[in-house]
């Protein structure tokens, strides 16, 4: 939002919020329906059906371009500047495709209206030429003007502001106008398409190249690495007054003051407002070379939908709690599909996002794997594998700490990561697979008045220790399958102080449970009113009680400090990371020299302690099964 919104800043469907996209069925309804059912053959408005497909293709383009800037940025290649995104920048830009809406409306309009906006052929050499000198004459020119207009402080205050909140550019950061600046804008570009209707030399490819043209290099020039080569400039040195590029407009949004042009530098060399340091930044970054971390953290994606709600998918989904499905996700299946072919051919680990905290650079890595393949034994090779290889890529990189976090799923894989320490146990990179921590979080959020609780669940390291915490604490820890109780005795050994504090029950009447997430619907109904879930898993059970309160898993409030951080850990809130996740970054900080991983438990207290330490905080909060 601009300092001092002005009139026409919020979308007229803004009202409608998801629901906005019904503002088309009126054109596109009955356009559908004339071409389809239209006894005239020749009468069929081929313009028309053709709206509807080219904004769908846009909003593709405009997809592509987010995905490729935010995985190229996290990498750290030709990327420009360093400072981070945050929440409130991706909110204030979730609706790029307003404009894509009201483009296609105006069409819509023009195509009804316009006796020369109708069955268009699909290509005139004539109209594709004039669409663009007056492009690269007029609408040039004009934008120059109007921007600078448009820093004047009446205006940028009540507009403009808006756009330049963003510092740190992605593509979609291009088309964060209000309204009006919408209207101005496309008055300006329908200069060569209006032309082209009016003299009758308009067509499919003029117009669709056109507006292709204006998405590619707006979101181009909005992505935050440099991707245009330096041997083109070379080979055609007056190539840099006609094509601007990243890290050009990158200036404007940090100076302000400079660099101006739509797409083409050459008014800014003109009118003295071309940015000095312009060719120097361009130089430096593309010159960059990947960033090598200091602590990596390795996961892997959940559920096939689960590829949108990462930072690389839809911003939106990726900055919001995954919690249930989106209806309209059942819609891009074949797009869900297509992504799973992707990452089987790929088979190998991909940068998701990048923080910056202490002067440590972390990154986190995915592995092309998801949750069901965990459960299938003819997988646990292939998984390995994977995970092998990036423990060997992360030490080849110098990396001094790689967390396992939802890759550190039982004994049976990899017993808890030590496999990978044993087969290689010269590892300058030390594994953590974040246990103890785990086990600290949940101690730490048992309420106050605790004196028993009830351990449901699949037998882990994690598990375990808190059972042994629990006991030495004078906390009776109450098991209800025999086979359990009877694994959590051994595990005591011979400590009897301990072990008095273990008792097998049938009494679901516990306050206090500690789940995983293969709680059934069985036993949570049998809990009694009022009970409180603390799942001691990385994925949380299913919630199906409004009587009751579950925890999240085990995580903590990270630190303002924090950076770039914009994105949701799959099911948690906002700026929280799980306690897996936070361990190799605590284990760095503090400049541990061994691996936690395996058998191996570092001391709970001075994990916890280290983490508080730290700027990490307990959450407060406990959220219902509503």
């Amino acid at each position: 939002m601009a300092s001092k919104p002005g009139i026409l800043t919020d979308w007229p469907w803004t009202p409608l919020g998801s629901f906005k996209y019904v503002i088309l069925a009126p054109w596109v309804i009955p356009a559908t329906y004339s071409f389809l059912f239209h006894e005239d053959e020749n009468k069929r408005n081929v313009s028309d059906i053709l709206i509807f497909p080219f904004m769908l293709w846009r909003m593709l383009h405009n997809q592509i371009w987010i995905t490729l800037s935010r995985y190229r940025t996290a990498k750290g290649r030709t990327r420009i500047v360093d400072k981070g995104l945050e929440f409130d920048q991706v909110d204030r830009e979730r609706n790029w495709d307003d404009q894509i809406l009201f483009n296609a409306t105006l069409f819509y309009l023009a195509s009804k209206t316009l006796k020369g906006a109708t069955n268009l052929p699909v290509w005139r050499t004539d109209g594709v030429i004039l669409t663009i000198l007056l492009h690269a004459g007029p609408v040039e020119f004009l934008y120059y003007w109007l921007h600078r207009a448009l820093h004047h402080r009446y205006l940028y205050s009540r507009y403009h502001s808006h756009h330049h909140s963003s510092i740190v550019t992605e593509p979609i950061t291009s088309v964060t106008h209000p309204f009006a600046e919408h209207i101005a804008y496309f008055m300006l570009f329908a200069i060569p398409m209006l032309t082209t209707v009016f003299t009758e030399t308009g067509s499919i490819a003029s117009f669709t190249g056109y507006v292709t043209y204006i998405d590619f290099m707006n979101n181009m020039g909005h992505c935050n690495f440099e991707l245009v080569p330096n041997w083109i400039f070379s080979a055609f040195p007056p190539l840099k007054y006609l094509m601007y590029t990243p890290s050009f407009h990158s200036l404007h949004h940090t100076q302000f003051r400079t660099n101006y042009s739509l797409f083409m530098p050459i008014y800014d060399y003109i009118y003295g407002t071309m940015d000095k340091s312009s060719d120097s930044l361009y130089e430096s970054s593309i010159k960059r070379q990947d960033e090598v971390p200091d602590v990596v953290h390795l996961m892997h994606l959940t559920t096939p939908e689960s590829i949108y709600h990462l930072r690389l998918g839809f911003a939106s989904l990726a900055s919001q709690p995954h919690i249930a499905s989106k209806w309209y996700l059942w819609l891009t299946w074949p797009v869900t599909v297509w992504t799973m072919m992707l990452t089987r051919i790929y088979g190998r680990t991909f940068v998701v996002e990048r923080h910056r905290f202490d002067k440590l650079k972390l990154q986190t890595w995915s592995l092309p794997k998801y949750k069901l393949q965990y459960l299938l034994q003819w997988q646990s090779q292939s998984i390995n594998s994977l995970i092998e290889e990036a423990i060997l890529e992360a030490e080849e990189k110098g990396v001094k700490v790689l967390s396992l976090g939802l890759l550190n799923q039982g004994e049976e894989l990899n017993r808890y990561g030590g496999l990978y320490v044993q087969k290689h146990p010269k590892l300058k990179t030390k594994v953590v697979d974040g246990s103890t921590l785990a086990v600290a979080v949940i101690l730490n959020n048992l309420p106050k008045w605790t004196t028993q609780i009830v351990l449901r669940g699949k037998l882990t390291k994690v598990a375990y220790a808190i059972a042994f915490a629990l006991c030495q604490r004078g906390i009776q820890v109450a098991a209800l399958d025999e086979v359990e109780y009877m694994k959590l005795g051994k595990s005591f050994g011979t400590n009897s102080s301990v072990s008095n504090k273990l008792v097998l029950s049938k009494n679901y009447s516990h306050k206090i449970w500690l789940v995983d997430d293969g709680l059934s619907e069985e036993e949570q109904t049998k809990a009694s009113k009022g009970t409180i879930f603390i799942p001691f898993s990385q994925f949380p059970p299913n919630k199906l009680r409004k009587d009751c309160f579950y925890h999240h898993t085990p995580a903590m409030a990270t630190p303002l400090s924090l950076e770039n951080l914009h994105s949701c850990e799959n099911w948690l809130p906002r700026r929280v990371m799980s306690a897996w996740r936070i361990a190799g970054i605590i284990h760095a900080l503090e400049g541990w020299n061994e691996h936690e991983c395996g058998n191996i438990m570092s001391n709970i207290e001075k994990v916890w302690e280290a983490s508080l330490r730290h700027g990490f905080q307990p959450l407060k909060t406990i959220t219902t099964s509503t």
